[in-house]
């Protein structure tokens, strides 16, 4: 039975799921500062074991975005992320003032996973009215 459950990891489980999708190794203290300074945590489980996790980050008035969202590979395919965003969505809907307050809610995809959060209410950018994503390694 899979659970999701508000929750911030521990380093140790952090770094171990980041490693089990093979995603850029992080210092431990990178690890901890990136969980203290989340705005919002949630940890997926498969009858009891850790097997995906997601994290909001932002200002937590105009602009929030999914940073991690993790599903180890032998549980893709069932719902798990899906489950995750809308629990990370109805967190970032909780921080409106007013129902006609809007927060952009953003993430950057790996390659190839473009479809899953299209399927999930994202737009891939870009757009007619938008530009492309951009990022830069200091």
């Amino acid at each position: 039975m899979i659970v999701i459950e508000e929750k911030k990891l521990t380093v140790d489980e952090y770094l171990g799921l980041r490693a089990k999708v093979g995603w850029k190794k992080l210092t431990r203290e990178q690890a901890k500062k990136s969980i203290d300074n989340a705005l919002y945590m949630v940890a997926a489980y498969d009858n009891g074991m850790l097997v995906g996790m997601g994290r909001i980050v932002g200002d937590g008035a105009v602009i929030c975005y999914i940073q991690d969202l993790i599903v180890t590979p032998e549980c893709h395919g069932r719902g798990i992320g899906t489950m995750m965003i809308e629990k990370l969505r109805y967190f970032v809907m909780s921080l409106k003032d007013s129902p006609d307050q809007e927060i952009m809610f953003g993430l950057m995809c790996a390659k190839g996973r473009e479809s899953f959060y299209i399927k999930n209410g994202f737009t891939a950018r870009p757009t007619e009215k938008l530009g492309p994503g951009m990022i830069q390694y200091l």
